[in-house]
Parts: C-alpha cells; structure tokens; sequence
C-alpha cells in the first residue's frame, strides 16, 4: 500500500511538471506610458512595460504580442514583437527559463479624432510546441488625450496689406513772376506767361469745383543777394506787395473768397544755392564752397565777388531768376465720401482707382461683397500683390484654403520676398497640413506686422515640438499660447493667458474649463465648459468624448452641459 501511494505521489507531481512546461501567460504587472495615452504631433506612441517571471515561459513557447487600439467599433493593430523560449524553432526575443526577461514594447499608433475615446489592448497568439494556447486580451490604457490638436492656424490673425485711400489729398501748384533789377513794378509780359495764367485758372477752378477746396494762396517777394541788406528788404517787400495787390483784385473780379498770405525773403541765399547745385555753370564747386565757409551775407557777396571770371556769369543767369515774387497755391482735393465709394462698388466698379477699391473693400464685412471687389481690383490693376493677398485672407476665413493658397502664391510671383503674403501664406499651408511648406514660407516672412512668433509656436505645437513652441510663442497671448502652456503643464501661466484675451471666444472657455480638470477645479470646469458651449454648441460633443473632462464625466452637472 505504502509502495502504491509513493508511485501515486510521483505520477502527481510529473502531471503537475508537464502543465507547468506547457503553461504560457501574458506577462505579469503590464504598465503603460502614458496612461491615458497622448498624441504628440500627429503620433499615438507610447511604451508597454512588464515581466516574463522566471520559470514560467516554457522553452519550446512561442509568443506573439500584437498592439490594438480599440475606438468607434473598430480596431487598428500596430506592429506585433514575437517573444520564444529557448528550444523554441522560431525567431524571435529569447526569454531565458529560470532567470525570465523584462518586457517592454514601443507602440505608435497615427492619430485620428475618434481615438479620444479608445482602450489600448495587448492581444496574444500563443503557443508551446505544436499547442495552442488561448490568452485573453489585455487592455493596459484607456483614452487619448488630444488637447495638442485644439492648436489650430486658423485663430492666427492674418496680415492685410492695406490701402493707401486719402479722402483729402493735399496738392501745391507755384508760379514765379519775374522783377528786373532794383525794381518792383509788375510787367505784363509776366503775368501773360503760361504759368502765370494757369496758376490763375487753378484759382477759379478750385473755388468753383464742388471736390477742391483752397487751402491757402501765399505770396513771397524776394531779392537776390547782390546789393546792400536794406535796399534788398524794401525790394522783396515791393514786389510781394505789388503781386498781392494785383491778385486780390482779380479773386475780387471772379468773386472767389480766399485770404492771401505774404512774406518776405530779402536775400535769397537759399534760392542761390539750390539754383547753384542744378546749374551746369563751371567752378559751380567754388561759389558752393564759399557758401559753405561764410554765413555772413555780406562776407559772401563780397567772396563771391572777387570771383571776377564766376560772377559775370551769376549776374546773366542765376541772379535775376532770383528777383521774383513767388505765388504757392495750396488745394485740398476732396475724395468720394464712403457712401459714394459704395455706390461706386455697385454701379461703376471700373471706375475706381486701386486705393479706392481697396478701401472700400473695408467698408463691407460680407465676404462676397468682399471677393467681388478685390476681383475687379486684380482685374484691373493685375501687377499690384494687394488685392491678391487680401483676397486670399477672405476666402481663408471662409474655409477656402486651396484658393486662398493659390492667391497667395499669385501675390509671391510677383513679389517673392514680401513678408506678410509669405506669413499668410505660411498660415494656410498649415491649416491643409504641410508643416513643411508653412516652414518654408515663415521662413521669409520676418518683418511681417502680424505675430510671427505665435504662427511659429503653433506650427510647433501641431508638429509636437514644445520646445521650440515655448520660445517661439515668447509673451504671445492666444488660445495657441495657451495650449503650449497646458501642454507644458504650466497651469498657472496658461490660466493667465487665457484670461488676458482680448476678445476670448468658445475655445477660451474650453481651454479654461480643461486647465480647471487639470487642476481638479470643478467650479472652473463647470462654468467655464458652460460659456463654451454656449458660444459654440459644437463643443458640446468635444466635450463628450474628451478625456480631460474624465474624472468629471459622471457628474450631473457635466451631463447637463453637454446634453
């Protein structure tokens, strides 16, 4: 008997030794980083950790572990690692007997939207020998924070080039009548000149012109500088006088209220140097020079006497154009009002300058209205970048990327280096997603009067740099600043951000409610998700699936906000 229970014993134990040897199992204590999981860039990566115990991965085993994300009814299975034994006739990662191996598996996944609601699954195809064992899956993480892709290039404001329209444009028109020396009587011969007679008709054009208005006539009575001070005073002050006489008579004739203005300039050395430095007279370089050593009149007329051979040649030609009294006709010239530039828009948009289509393209905010005039624009004035770019701003803001784009591309044609069609241009390549060409773009674009460093930090945001969207962003103040602090989980600092918008919207709210759950707030939660949801119902169903909002998802008044 006692023979038969030791012979029982033993047959016992190698049942046991033989089930021990073709057992295979998941590994033991599987941990996942991170958990929830998190997109970076456009990625789903994360690193699965565990333990094949000593002893309990048989030697002839093979184990194959495949990733599978789990979301919206579907499955995506990532790269798969074979583990084997050693006896085992498979390639593989060899998992020693006695001592066993530390597992660890790198997974990545390419990110979509419907993976903010997922669980990540080991699953296993496993078996020893010619058997096959069956493991159930394993799942190790649940959800995919994806605060990273609230970054979005179309919050970034856009880089207008803007016209150049004046309502009022200021236009100057001068005339000289001539003097002969030492005297100060008006000769007919002066005021039939051409100029003399145009200046006069601009007069009476401008009083009786409904767009034109005068601005100022002034008379100036000059001396050239050769004569003694005195004599050159009561000179300049006869001839302003006597033209101001004969003008003030004729706005009288023609019935034109205007006031003129007089003064005065006994030595015209000014006048004398200007018409020096335009003269082709020789040793020009010589009375220049004089000019410039001796500020005393009468030291000057005095050098530049001596200049025997010079002066015989001021006397004949620059001199007398100096003897004048100059008349200096100032008219605003009043543009279309707004309600006129409207109307124009409508009735007669070829008749429009450039500027005045340009501008009246800011007195619309309809975005059709908008397109219709900056298309006549490039109609008609097809070498000028402005109505491209600002055309292409529109049709970005209306979702047109592609056609903002090609617009975009039009303006650079023709001028390559322009920094802000560049920064736009950089700003629509990132919203179709290609980080390159955007990068390319910002690349000339400094000197743009947008925020170049908010598009950089974005772009580096969406790529999953944060490093260089930290710098970049610098005191940047936006919703895409504000992401990068979250991210960098600089609460504080993006709570501060967030509250120094200027115009916050829906996703200001939306941020502030997830840096409230990041800091287990629930009134920060609750009241700002509440504003946001308010502002943009959309976000009703981000709220929903986002795994921010995971440890308040239950709550009562959760549910009644995104119901």
């Amino acid at each position: 008997m006692k023979k038969f229970l030791t012979l029982f014993s033993a047959a016992i134990i190698l049942v046991a030794m033989n089930s021990c040897k073709n057992k295979l199992d998941a590994p033991e204590g599987l941990e996942c980083n991170p958990n929830p999981l998190v997109v970076v860039g456009d990625k789903v990566d994360a690193t699965i950790t565990g333990d094949f115990v000593g002893k309990t991965f048989p030697k002839k085993g093979v184990l194959v572990v495949k990733p599978v994300m789990k979301f919206a009814g579907q499955e995506v299975i990532g790269d798969s690692v074979v583990y084997v034994g050693e006896k085992a006739k498979e390639n593989g990662i060899v998992v020693p007997y006695k001592v066993g191996k530390k597992y660890e598996m790198h997974v990545s996944f390419d990110y979509v939207p419907e993976m903010r609601r997922s669980e990540l699954y080991l699953r296993f195809n496993a078996k020893v020998g010619k058997k096959v064992i069956e493991i159930p899956d394993v799942k190790v993480a649940n959800g995919v924070v994806s605060t990273a892709k609230l970054a979005n290039a179309r919050d970034l404001n856009g880089a207008v080039t803007p016209d150049k329209f004046q309502r009022v444009i200021q236009d100057t028109q001068e005339a000289d009548i001539k003097f002969l020396i030492q005297q100060a009587n008006l000769r007919d011969s002066e005021l039939k000149k051409d100029e003399v007679k145009n200046f006069t008709n601009n007069v009476k054009d401008a009083a009786a012109a409904e767009k034109k208005e005068i601005k100022s006539i002034e008379i100036a009575g000059y001396a050239s500088p050769d004569g003694g001070m005195e004599l050159n005073t009561k000179l300049a002050d006869n001839r302003q006088k006597a033209t101001a006489k004969y003008f003030e008579k004729q706005l009288k004739k023609e019935k034109i209220e205007a006031s003129v203005d007089s003064k005065t300039t006994a030595e015209d050395w000014e006048g004398f140097q200007k018409l020096m430095e335009n003269s082709n007279m020789q040793d020009k370089d010589l009375v220049l020079r004089v000019l410039n050593m001796y500020s005393d009149p009468e030291e000057r007329e005095s050098q530049i006497k001596n200049l025997s051979a010079v002066y015989k040649n001021l006397a004949d030609d620059i001199l007398p154009q100096l003897r004048r009294a100059r008349l200096k006709l100032t008219i605003d010239l009043i543009g279309k009002s707004d309600d006129e530039l409207r109307a124009a828009v409508k009735n007669a948009p070829d008749s429009l300058s450039l500027e005045e289509l340009l501008y009246a393209a800011t007195l619309t905010e309809k975005a059709d209205e908008k397109e219709a005039i900056y298309s006549t624009a490039i109609k008609n004035f097809p070498k000028d970048i402005r109505a491209y770019n600002n055309l292409g701003l529109v049709q970005f803001k209306k979702g047109e990327v592609d056609k903002a784009i090609s617009n975009y591309e039009k303006a650079l044609n023709i001028e390559p280096a322009n920094a802000d069609v560049n920064y736009n241009a950089g700003v629509a390549y990132m919203a179709k997603g290609d980080l390159a060409k955007a990068e390319e773009h910002f690349g000339k674009a400094a000197g743009t009067k947008s925020d170049l460093g908010a598009a950089m930090g974005t772009m580096y945001t969406i790529k999953g740099d944060y490093k260089n969207a930290k710098s970049s962003f610098g005191k940047s103040i936006s919703n895409n600043a504000a992401i990068q602090q979250i991210l960098d989980q600089d609460y504080a600092g993006a709570r501060a951000t967030l509250n120094a918008i200027k115009n916050p919207d829906a996703m200001t709210s939306y941020l502030k409610a997830i840096v409230g759950a990041r800091t287990n707030d629930a009134e920060a939660v609750y009241s700002n998700l509440q504003e946001a949801v308010k502002a943009d119902a959309n976000l009703k169903a981000q709220a929903a699936s986002d795994i921010e909002f995971d440890a308040f998802a239950a709550d009562e008044k959760f549910q009644n906000i995104i119901k």
